[in-house]
């Protein structure tokens, strides 16, 4: 039994948004300490949906089991921190993946299945504290109260990460509300639980120098000769250097200038803390334009580059994302930079998307070029693997229909730094060592299929077997955690609408980040306004009687065949504000008919917690099926979804009837 305070209305709200807290913050979390998690975008997510989903199954039987979560957190903290994977450097100067106190990495298979059970049995001890109140409370109104709780739980993230607070800050207010929900059920070893929690994560986050931007766990160390050296989610980053050693340990910085032409107005995309913009100034610009995503690495430009870049008057700053800057602005550039924009960071959980994805498209290149004034320069440059740099040089041939400059630096390991340069009437400026067209050259990335880190259209053979993996053992723990299989039957039809939402959910998600830019503002604000799209749907339902429910699968399949058919390029020309209405009504449409689809049925089920457990489960498999995206592309997943609402309503039409 649970203690009556708070009462079953805050108690709901309260486990809902742990819930929510907890499964976001692991996301970010454990991918800024374990790289493997990186190319993994939805491992965790995938995890929590089948922790939540057994968690519900289990709601209204079996022992109690929120007393447990302390410890699973405990242990799961202790295992990521104990085991991280990291980059370091090999003997002959290349990368590789390293653990902790100079031991090399557990394997991968190992790792992530360690991480994997622990987040999905910790979600399931809150999950079922969530299901336990989520039953006292007829259908619509505890659905009702808990998207309330994942509001709240997702703006509280939001704040903090807006406050740029560590994860002693997120494991304190875990940790806070974790005890309250036990109320009476609280034990000396559930506090010392919770202390081992909190307190490893304030050594995290203050022993070792680190920073925690919205997008970074970030550690500053100093170098040699005053210089600083700056990694991000334990993979080096960058050296803030003095112009004088750029140009003697890295000159390739120095190399889209060799064949530019005038450089008075520059624009540097992923301006870091300052390398490129010291460097374009020492070269004479006139104006700069930096722009760079993340705030805290500009603030660590300002007050520790050797060179004090940001402090010129010559410099313009902008904290945003490159594509969303490059779609935005109205100036033409004499030379453009992409400058070693290269994040290993996801966007979300909840989507194959890292930061710049979107800047190396064809629709990104063709933009970039039309910045450029009459005998402006383009240029992009960092440390290339041979596949990835033809595959580069592959989309600006595309886009100028000619062969870029390359320039080659020095090559650490299986990489090579290389400068890739055209001028907007696709010369070269002199240049002869232009990029000889490769049969085996990859083709180029599109704003629909943004993956350039992707050889060929294809899953990885390792997600597929971790995606196998990850649904028989879902299968497993759902028969034995959960009881038998014929209980989720009869709701097989939420069964096909959590997935379908999962996918419609992520859809929607990479839409804004190519419309509005992937910065984490946008991604909160999307996931809030998916939430509020439900509360509104919730409200509908409870409000007014629909008594032909056939006709809302009829509105979503119109809803989902219009944004299948709206083309991005039409809404990126839009100007801003109209891009954010037609936005807006393409894509929040299907989230709210099919929320109310889902509603009107929901408000019919004769066990709430069983119900709502397969939607959830259903969400996992949604949450595998996003991986067809990197076959397919993003918009191929409306076709995707609008076959699971079919089959929602094949296996539902019984209750059509009744409703």
């Amino acid at each position: 039994m649970t203690s009556g305070f708070p009462g079953p209305r805050a108690r709901l709200v309260l486990a809902s948004a742990l819930m929510l807290f907890v499964e976001l913050a692991l996301i970010r979390w454990t991918s800024s300490n374990n790289l493997y998690l990186v190319h993994l975008t939805n491992f965790v997510l995938l995890a929590s949906f089948l922790g939540i989903g057994v968690g519900f199954l289990r709601g209204t039987r079996g022992p109690d089991l929120l007393p447990w979560a302390p410890l699973l957190l405990a242990l799961l903290v202790g295992f990521v921190l104990a085991f991280p994977v990291r980059t370091g450097l090999t003997n002959d100067r290349g990368w590789a993946l390293v653990g902790g106190f100079g031991m090399g990495p557990l394997p991968r298979w190992l790792s992530l299945s360690v991480i994997f059970a622990l987040t999905a049995a910790s979600l399931m001890a809150i999950a079922q504290e969530t299901a336990r109140t989520f039953a006292r409370f007829a259908a619509l109104d505890a659905y009702r109260f808990d998207i309330l709780g994942s509001l709240t739980g997702i703006l509280t993230l939001t704040g903090l990460s807006f406050l740029r607070l560590p994860p002693l800050a997120w494991g304190s207010l875990a940790a806070l509300t974790l005890a309250l929900l036990l109320g009476r059920r609280l034990r000396i070893l559930h506090v010392a639980a919770l202390a081992v929690v909190v307190g490893l994560l304030g050594v995290e986050s203050f022993a070792g120098s680190y920073q925690w931007s919205p997008y970074y766990k970030i550690q500053v160390r100093d170098a040699p000769g005053g210089n600083v050296r700056i990694d991000v989610n334990n993979t080096p980053l960058q050296t803030s250097a003095s112009v004088a050693d750029i140009r003697k340990d890295s000159p390739f910085y120095l190399y889209p200038y060799t064949y530019a032409g005038p450089h008075d107005d520059v624009l540097v995309i992923g301006a870091g803390t300052g390398n490129d913009v010291a460097v374009a100034l020492a070269q004479g610009a006139k104006r700069v334009d930096a722009v760079e995503i993340d705030p805290a690495l500009v603030e660590i430009g300002r007050a520790r580059h050797p060179e004090r870049p940001y402090a010129d008057p010559r410099v313009h700053v902008h904290v945003d994302d490159g594509r969303a800057f490059m779609q935005r602005t109205k100036r033409h550039y004499d030379l453009i930079l992409f400058a070693l924009p290269d994040s290993a960071t996801i966007v979300t959980g909840q989507s194959a998307l890292r930061l710049e994805n979107y800047l190396f498209t064809t629709q990104a290149l063709t933009r970039a070029r039309e910045l450029l004034t009459a005998d402006g320069t383009f240029a992009m440059y960092n440390y290339y693997e041979p596949w990835l740099l033809d595959r580069y040089a592959n989309t600006i041939a595309t886009v100028y229909a000619a062969a870029p400059c390359v320039q080659l630096g020095p090559t650490h390991g299986n990489r090579t730094q290389a400068v890739l340069t055209l001028r907007t009437d696709a010369s070269t400026g002199g240049c002869t060592t232009t990029w000889k067209g490769s049969p085996t050259a990859l083709e180029p990335s599109v704003d629909d299929r943004p993956f350039p880190y992707l050889g060929t259209r294809t899953i990885p053979a390792f997600y597929l077997k971790m995606l196998a993996l990850i649904l028989i053992a879902s299968i497993a723990a759902v028969r034995i955690a959960g009881g038998p299989l014929r209980g989720i039957r009869a709701y097989a039809d939420l069964f096909f609408m959590g997935g379908a939402f999962l996918l419609l959910e992520t859809k929607n998600v990479v839409q804004f980040a190519l419309l509005f830019g992937t910065t984490w503002v946008v991604n909160a604000a999307v996931f809030a306004g998916v939430l509020l799209s439900v509360l509104l749907a919730i409200e509908v339902a409870r409000r007014v009687s629909i008594r032909r429910p056939l006709l809302l699968y009829a509105a979503l399949l119109a809803a989902l065949g219009l944004a299948w058919a709206v083309p991005s390029d039409w809404l990126l020309d839009l100007p801003l504000g109209v891009r954010f209405a037609a936005g807006v009504a393409i894509a929040f449409a299907p989230i709210f008919l099919a929320n109310l689809v889902f509603a009107v049925r929901f408000r019919q089920v004769g066990d709430t917690t069983v119900a709502f457990g397969a939607n959830l489960l259903g969400a996992m498999v949604g949450g595998a099926l996003e991986y067809l995206s990197l076959i397919l592309g993003f918009n191929s997943l409306l076709v995707i979804v609008a076959l699971l609402y079919g089959l929602a309503f094949l296996t539902g039409r019984k209750h059509l009837a009744a409703a």
